[in-house]
């Protein structure tokens, strides 16, 4: 089968970035024939003064991208296409490209920006779904892409074009959610169930299970507002043991925390900031349990398959993905997102019942082996192609 795979990249390396690597070696070792058509993100750096203008338009509709993907798609004749990103540069228009050339469009929603310009259904430190339940304008009066109300409303306008004019309804002809709870999101927001379908993502290689019951609790991933990194400051400060934790990722909140825990005497935390993958693999085969506090539903944060394939169980909030990733006590443990008595309260029952724990570890290492693996995942991909070719999805309209 060839695919042509559609990814605009991140300036900041994300998780959709490592997906689109990981699946684009998944096919093509399959044998399957790959074609790549990339933008990056560190175009909009070219675009300064006037030229604002130019990208905003380009943000809602790219006609060179179009054309020039129509020339892609007459030279290569994929039997499918799978997005995965278009925004900024390369626009929703490759859509209409793929439409007119009577070519199926796979499309993973890796965030929540269908539905969000801020793309993540998160603002002021809660979950905000006021563009679904009201008007995409609402996120326009707050600012909520990068704090800047021109670059929100360029955001907002796109969504709104293509929704007028049914670009994701018409042209697109499956819809891959990451998990059932964003399936049910979507939906709500408004995509046809009937096209929506789950696939989660997967890791590979296989970083084999841990050994021990882990020297230390681990937090592994980005230093934002929306991952609440300070809830885990502020339960260690009320742990009645001395139970150390590493800290590990880097992000605008870094400094902040840092100063924190220094301010309130934290000496069992361990900030160990940006580290190379194999490191990050390392510290989860040597961790008791990974701690996931994060307030906003997340997209499927790779993390906690990294953590379940190392065989560390998670305590994380009960909340969107995360709730429907870790099964509570099983792989791991819940907690009320923001509730720092409850985390310390989990962390200290966690700390002192290694055996239990080492339990919740077998079981999140079986659930890796059956639900997250290449082998498992690719046979779930070839059937959604296989469906967007035959015309399922779109017969179902």
């Amino acid at each position: 089968m060839k695919i042509v795979i559609v990814h605009n990249s991140n300036q900041q390396f994300a998780g959709d970035d490592v997906v689109v690597a990981q699946e684009i070696k998944l096919l093509e070792d399959a044998g399957n024939e790959v074609v790549l058509f990339k933008r990056s993100n560190w175009e909009v750096e070219s675009y300064v003064g006037i030229g604002r203008i130019s990208l905003a338009k380009r943000t809602i509709w790219a006609s060179d991208t179009k054309r020039e993907f129509a020339h892609l798609l007459a030279k290569e004749k994929p039997d499918v296409v799978h997005a995965h990103n278009t925004f900024v540069m390369i626009s929703p228009s490759v859509f209409s490209a793929c439409f007119e050339a009577g070519v199926p469009v796979v499309q993973t929603l890796h965030s929540y920006r269908l539905l969000c310009p801020a793309a993540t259904l998160f603002r002021s430190g809660k979950v905000c779904e006021e563009c679904m339940q009201h008007s995409l304008w609402r996120s326009v009066r707050y600012g909520c892409y990068r704090n800047s109300h021109a670059a929100t409303t360029v955001t907002a306008l796109m969504l709104a074009f293509h929704r007028q004019r049914k670009t994701w309804s018409r042209e697109i002809s499956c819809f891959v959610t990451l998990t059932e709870f964003s399936r049910k999101k979507f939906i709500e927001g408004g995509l046809p169930a009937e096209k929506v379908v789950v696939k989660p993502n997967f890791l590979d290689p296989d970083p084999g299970k841990r050994m021990g019951d882990g020297e230390y609790a681990l937090y592994v991933g980005r230093l934002s507002p929306e991952k609440t990194v300070s809830t885990i400051l502020a339960a260690w400060k009320r742990l009645q043991m001395p139970i150390p934790i590493w800290i590990v990722g880097t992000g605008p909140l870094e400094t902040q925390l840092r100063a924190q825990a220094d301010h309130e005497g934290l000496t069992h935390v361990h900030f160990k900031g940006e580290v190379r993958h194999e490191d990050a693999i390392a510290a989860f085969k040597n961790a008791r349990f990974l701690i996931f506090p994060s307030q906003w539903y997340e997209g499927f944060p790779m993390t906690l398959v990294e953590s379940f394939a190392c065989g560390t169980p998670v305590i994380c909030s009960r909340m969107g993905a995360m709730q429907e990733i870790v099964t509570d006590g099983r792989t791991g443990l819940h907690i009320t997102p923001g509730d720092v008595d409850e985390l310390v309260q989990k962390v200290q029952w966690a700390w002192t019942h290694p055996e239990e724990v080492r339990a919740m570890g077998k079981e999140a290492r079986t659930d890796y082996e059956s639900k997250y693996t290449a082998k498992r995942n690719y046979p779930m991909l070839m059937e959604i192609y296989k469906r967007s070719i035959a015309g399922e999805f779109r017969q179902a309209q």
